[in-house]
C-alpha cells in the first residue's frame, strides 16, 4: 500500500510517449523496468493493441507502476 503512493523516478512524458509511439512492441514496460512483460507485448503485439490501449489509459490516469510498485505520475 505504500509504494502505491510514492511516486517514481521514471518520467510520466516518457512512459506516455514510449507507450504512444512504441506501445505494441511493449518499450514503454522496459522503461518502467517490466523486462518480463515487455518481452510478452512483443510476443503478442501489445495484446493486439488492447493491452497497449490499456496500458494508456493507466498511464494517463497516474495508476501505471513501476518494478517497483511505485506509481508512475506527473
Amino acid at each position: 500500500m505504500m509504494n502505491e503512493l510514492a511516486k517514481s523516478d521514471k518520467s510520466f512524458v516518457a512512459a506516455l510517449l514510449l507507450c504512444i509511439f512504441l506501445g505494441s512492441i511493449g518499450v514503454h514496460r522496459f522503461y518502467a523496468g517490466k523486462v518480463g512483460t515487455g518481452i510478452l507485448m512483443i510476443v503478442t503485439f501489445g495484446g493486439m493493441g488492447i493491452w497497449t490501449l490499456i496500458d494508456l489509459i493507466l498511464i494517463i490516469v497516474g495508476k501505471f507502476t513501476d518494478s517497483t510498485g511505485k506509481v508512475i505520475k506527473n
